[in-house]
């Protein structure tokens, strides 16, 4: 991967480049942005760029045959960590090192992919994956060595926010006091779930999401005509991932926009209609039957609409990019019954479900009481129509 490769985010790659070049290269750095914002394809060019010994800002003028291998990620000094868990292949004790061949896959056809694209690929969509004490103690063991080409070797954890407690304290001392010439560069979408001791031995680099003109131009180089370009773009809210999933018709949140169009629907029915409830057990039974990755992420989508919802309710218009048009359904109409008087109410339920189902609670109870709880917050009347009704 080059520097030249990666959308947008010139700033960061001019950073990169000229700490490199002279020679200020710290050994442990934690790259933080949100989904389709490049940290990974950003964490690759920088990789490539320190092991090869590229300088003036671009992968092209050290060695060439150092930079053939990581146009296949087979370099021998650059090692991964990332998620996984047990498959029909892994039966168990999974590790990176067993799925490496389908990752190296992954990065050529999807760096800038998000984690669920990752465990669909390799068949763990159902399960949650986690970087384990197994993964630390093989990578001490990997970093012990002396480096294969004598130059930096690095190691890139991907999705380090997924790393349990037992691995990051395992990786403690090692991030301190790494071998000579080695790099971690860690990469994470939710800083907040990295515990502070790791945090404080990285220097820390934000990225920001992407913007729509680079996005657009994007998808207009991969055919794109330019108005749906910048529709996508605009939909895609910064995230080129997504962008690129609703260019093929690939996006889960086409699949997420049924299920929740169906759940507002039975819970605007289900207040002082018995029949309705039954729609909402329905609902409940499909959605569990997902693993829980989907579960939450379908969740997390259900956020994103409530938040985009208040600020038309509001009159925020322009910062609002979500379409839903499944079933007639229009976010517009849907909009004035999220308000100052339930979206705390509403936000703080929908965390508190994926808070219990990424602790394995037992998913079609969760979701059942998440859908009671919500038929009774939609009917909640706001501020201003509370006071009218008292004078």
């Amino acid at each position: 991967m080059r520097f030249s490769e990666i959308l947008g985010l010139n700033h960061i790659k001019n950073h990169l480049a000229s700490s490199a070049d002279a020679g200020r290269i710290s050994h442990a750095q934690l790259f933080i942005g949100p989904e389709g914002s490049g940290t990974l394809a950003m964490a690759l060019a920088y990789a490539q760029y320190i092991i090869c010994e590229n300088t003036n800002g671009e992968n092209a003028d050290g060695n060439e045959s150092c930079n053939l291998k990581f146009g296949s990620y087979t370099h021998p000094d650059m090692h991964f960590a990332f998620p996984v868990a047990n498959s029909d292949k892994i039966k168990s004790h999974a590790v990176s090192d067993h799925y490496i061949s389908e990752w190296r896959q992954f990065l050529k056809e999807q760096p800038y992919g998000n984690l669920f694209d990752w465990y669909r690929s390799v068949g763990i969509e159902k399960k949650q994956g986690q970087i384990g004490v197994d993964e630390a103690q093989g990578i001490v063991k990997k970093l012990a060595l002396k480096s294969y080409e004598g130059g930096f070797k690095v190691m890139l954890i991907w999705m380090a926010d997924k790393m349990n407690i037992a691995a990051s304290n395992k990786l403690l001392k090692l991030l301190e006091e790494p071998p000579e010439k080695t790099v971690f560069i860690l990469i994470a979408e939710d800083e907040e779930q990295i515990i502070q001791t790791i945090k404080s031995r990285c220097q820390l680099l934000h990225f920001p999401p992407l913007s729509e003109e680079v996005i657009a131009n994007a998808l207009i180089e991969k055919g794109l005509q330019k108005q749906e370009a910048m529709r996508l773009a605009h939909e895609a809210n910064g995230n080129f991932n997504k962008a690129i999933d609703l260019m093929n018709n690939d996006s889960e949140d086409l699949i997420f926009e049924k299920w929740f169009v169906q759940w507002v629907r039975s819970a605007f029915k289900a207040k002082g209609n018995k029949a309705a409830i039954h729609d909402l057990i329905l609902w409940s039974e499909e959605v569990a039957k997902q693993g829980r990755e989907t579960q939450k992420n379908f969740l997390n989508y259900c956020l994103s609409v409530m938040r985009q919802a208040l600020l038309i309710n509001y009159g925020a218009d322009e910062l609002a990019y979500m379409k839903i048009q499944v079933d007639n359904f229009h976010l517009e109409k849907f909009a004035p019954f999220v308000h100052e008087n339930n979206i705390m109410n509403i936000v703080e339920e929908l965390e508190s479900a994926i808070y219990h189902i990424e602790r394995n609670g037992n998913a079609k109870i969760i979701l059942m009481d998440l859908s009671i709880k919500l038929t009774r917050l939609l009917h909640k009347a706001p501020h201003s129509a509370n006071t009218a009704s008292k004078s």
